[in-house]
């Protein structure tokens, strides 16, 4: 769990993925046309991988990937991300991280 939350705070919106997961690559996909470059962790090329998986769930993350963090806090998986978006609040939260253009 220690490794997950240093890598989760390391940067302001950080996704924990894995290689072969659609929805975490449709996620990404989401931050970049929102304007914010998330730092990706592919879980499945860690050799601590699997203990990372139960960390994100023991966090409360209602699955292992793609698991969300803006600002060290956990945010969920695909549906809270996509809820978030759809309800407006996502770019609120993403407003600090957004890459200048």
């Amino acid at each position: 769990m220690e490794k997950v939350m240093r890598l989760a705070t390391e940067k302001g919106v950080v996704v924990f993925t894995k290689s072969s997961c659609c929805l975490c690559y449709a996620v990404n996909i989401l931050f970049q046309e929102l304007g914010v470059i998330p730092v990706v962790h592919e879980i499945d090329k860690d050799p601590e991988g699997k203990e990372m998986e139960k960390a994100i769930t023991r966090l409360g993350s209602p699955t292992p990937v793609p698991a969300v963090f803006i600002g060290g806090k956990l945010v969920g998986s695909t549906n809270e991300v996509m809820s978030l978006h759809l309800s407006g609040s996502l770019t609120q939260l993403l407003k600090p991280y957004r890459a200048l253009s």
